[in-house]
């Protein structure tokens, strides 16, 4: 992990949508409405994901069968400024251990839709109650190389909520200044050695936490979609 973590937040100019009213607009007008999709297809061709720098490798995985997955990008304002809200894996997981993640999971039977799958596993999660939760739009599908497809939903969240972490999925969460996280100066190329190629991957380190893989992608999704260069 490297060690030059940033330990501040750039200053907010209220001109640029970080507060919650203009966040609020940005998001309904430029990300795809909620009500138009009750459902999701897997096996649409992923707007992003994993391949987004790693065009030139084998990512065979992004041809197999995908599994239906959506995650709550949950956005809090604060007094210092608009948070996301994000958690940290349970170490003890078969999958992704001790990652940085949003809320979120596979999409089931009994879930109607990937909205209410996200806000399931919200509340299963970190006990996050969807009374708590205003949905304001979906981002692009994001195809992981450990074979799901990710529908990430954006949605506002009142700031007196509480949460009731499940030790058994989670083992903490916690808020990264939205403002850190939508600079692109802050969205670092990183590499690493799998399966005998190397992959590139976004990371956005901030304190001691290390935000990276399908996460930072999908932070970078959203940063181009409400805040371009």
């Amino acid at each position: 992990m490297p060690a030059d973590m940033p330990d501040t937040v750039p200053t907010v100019d209220h001109r640029n949508g970080l507060v919650p009213e203009i966040f609020e607009l940005r998001a309904r007008a430029r990300l795809a409405n909620v009500a138009d999709r009750q459902t999701f297809d897997a096996n649409q061709t992923p707007a992003r994901g994993d391949h987004d720098l790693n065009a030139d490798n084998d990512l065979s995985d992004l041809h197999k069968t995908p599994r239906a997955a959506a995650v709550l990008v949950p956005i809090v304002p604060r007094r210092e400024g608009l948070q996301a809200l994000l958690t940290l894996r349970a170490a003890h997981l078969p999958t992704h251990a001790g990652q940085i993640a949003f809320p979120g999971g596979k999409v089931e039977h009994s879930d109607n839709g990937p909205l209410e799958a996200a806000l399931r596993e919200a509340e299963e999660e970190v006990g996050l109650a969807r009374s708590f939760v205003e949905p304001l739009g979906y981002l692009d599908s994001y195809q992981t190389g450990s074979g799901f497809r990710i529908l990430p939903v954006v949605a506002m969240v009142q700031p007196q909520h509480e949460l009731r972490i499940d030790p058994s999925e989670v083992d903490e969460a916690f808020e990264v200044p939205l403002a850190f996280l939508m600079d692109p100066s802050n969205h670092q190329r990183h590499s690493t050695e799998w399966n005998g190629a190397t992959r590139h991957y976004y990371a956005m380190p901030w304190r001691n936490r290390y935000i990276w893989g399908a996460t930072a992608g999908i932070l970078r999704n959203l940063q181009e979609k409400l805040f371009p260069s």
